[in-house]
C-alpha cells in the first residue's frame, strides 16, 4: 500500500480517516494546518496528498499549488476532501492542481478504491 498525508484541521474527522486507511495497509501521516502540512509532504514525499481546503495558516489551494512547483513534490496525488462543493470551488481547485476534488462526508469506499487503483 501507499504513503497518504491527511492535511485537515479537524482532528477526529482526521484521526478517522487515518485509522482507517492504516488498516487498509497504508502508512498515515497526519497534519492539522496547513503550513504543517506542506512541511509533512515535503518532508516525507507520499504518493498521496487528501488535503482539506478551509486550513488554519495556509489554504489547501495555496498547499496544492506549492506542491505542483516542487519537482520533489510536483508528481503526488492530490486530492482535495472539503466541503467546499460550488462549481467555482470545483475549478479553483482544478487550477490550484488537484487531481480530484471530494466533497466531504466521502464515501470511504469511493476512497479506498481510489488508493488501490491508481
Amino acid at each position: 500500500m501507499g504513503r497518504v498525508v491527511i492535511i485537515e484541521d479537524n482532528r477526529d474527522a482526521a484521526n478517522s480517516l487515518a485509522h482507517l486507511l492504516e488498516m487498509l495497509g497504508h502508512e498515515v501521516r497526519v497534519s492539522y494546518s496547513g503550513p504543517e502540512g506542506l512541511k509533512t509532504v515535503q518532508d516525507w514525499l507520499p504518493e498521496w496528498v487528501l488535503c482539506d481546503i478551509g486550513l488554519p495558516g495556509l489554504d489547501g489551494w495555496e498547499i496544492a499549488k506549492d506542491l505542483r512547483k516542487d519537482p520533489r513534490t510536483s508528481g503526488i496525488h492530490l486530492v482535495a476532501v472539503t466541503s467546499f462543493g460550488t462549481l467555482d470551488d470545483r475549478a479553483h481547485s482544478r487550477e490550484a492542481g488537484f487531481e480530484l476534488h471530494l466533497v466531504k462526508p466521502v464515501e470511504f469506499g469511493r476512497l479506498r478504491e481510489l488508493l488501490t487503483t491508481t
